[in-house]
């Protein structure tokens, strides 16, 4: 994601706002330190922390009772997703690497404040056992599965085609796509009609950066598994879509390996002028999930700060 200057925005007054919808500019901070994380990053080390919607997001009831998965609901778009459920009134279960526990019961907590069951599964969804075993697990403890979230990525800065690292590489693919489908594939028989499944694809999917080669292929791919498992599933009446974020403040942007002043310029190259925070995803994938999207699947959902798919 190329960086650029950023440009000064007069900021409205405290009295412009008043019975106004909130400037989409200026909504969330933009300003980033410099920084570095290896992977998977930890939110605790992030300046400024990013939003998950921890004070902002209020709940409708519009997923009663429903039980959910999520994986890479420790931190980051997961964690916003996870909370944004919770509120709604979904029971939640997240799957997390197991070094990212803080972070998970950092979102346990959030869920079981929210009056809902939270569960914790610990694992690499590279590993195929694990990644079957975890939605056995989930489903076993909730009694059904009703929204299942594929949302575990990685990804990692790459100099040019010439340098891409066999091993990075393999784990991309391997987080990103056998990961996924080793979830999926597990979940799927377990679905009822009214299911929904969500895949956290990305801009990198229609707008790729060099840089990001490797994990780009991976999202493209994934656009293409929710085409085709909306027509397979669709008979059944189970819908599959996916959210494609543009650039969002999460542990992964300080762990993919870019220089200190491509975190601090993050998000800048985009119509709004800036990154967006993981709070202003959440409401995309309530709407999936819910019933006023009854007549939405195999669509791709742009989260982008105006960039275009």
């Amino acid at each position: 994601m190329p960086s650029c200057a950023r440009q000064s925005r007069t900021r409205p007054s405290r009295g412009d706002t008043v019975n106004r919808a909130a400037d989409p500019r200026t909504l969330h901070d933009d300003q980033f330190a410099p920084q570095s994380q290896e992977q998977p990053g930890q939110t605790s080390r992030m300046r400024p922390r990013p939003d998950h919607g921890e004070e902002s997001y209020r709940g409708h009831g519009r997923l009663a009772d429903r039980k959910t998965f999520i994986t890479g609901g420790d931190s980051g778009i997961g964690r916003a997703v996870a909370i944004a459920f919770a509120r709604e009134g979904a029971d939640v279960a997240i799957v997390h690497m197991p070094e990212e526990q803080e972070d998970a019961d950092d979102t346990l907590g959030l869920i079981r404040d929210a009056g809902r069951t939270g569960l914790s599964l610990a694992g690499d969804v590279r590993d195929e056992a694990f990644a079957e075993e975890s939605v056995k697990e989930a489903r076993r403890s909730f009694g059904r599965l009703d929204v299942v979230v594929l949302n575990a990525g990685y990804q990692h800065d790459v100099e040019g085609l010439a340098q891409l690292d066999t091993e990075d590489m393999r784990r991309v693919f391997q987080t990103n796509l056998e990961g996924l489908l080793f979830s999926a594939r597990t979940a799927l028989p377990l679905l009822e009609s009214g299911a929904s499944l969500i895949v956290t694809a990305s801009i990198q999917a229609f707008q790729p950066s060099p840089g990001l080669i490797d994990y780009a292929m991976t999202k493209a791919a994934q656009v293409a598994f929710v085409k085709a498992l909306a027509e397979e599933a669709g008979p059944r009446g189970i819908r599959v879509n996916a959210v494609a974020p543009g650039p969002i403040w999460t542990p992964l942007i300080p762990g993919t390996g870019w220089d200190e002043d491509k975190v601090a310029e993050f998000g800048s190259d985009t119509p709004l002028g800036r990154a967006g925070q993981p709070a202003e995803l959440a409401g995309a994938y309530v709407f999936l999930a819910s019933d006023d999207a009854s007549y939405v699947s195999g669509a791709i959902l742009p989260v982008t700060g105006g960039k275009p798919l």
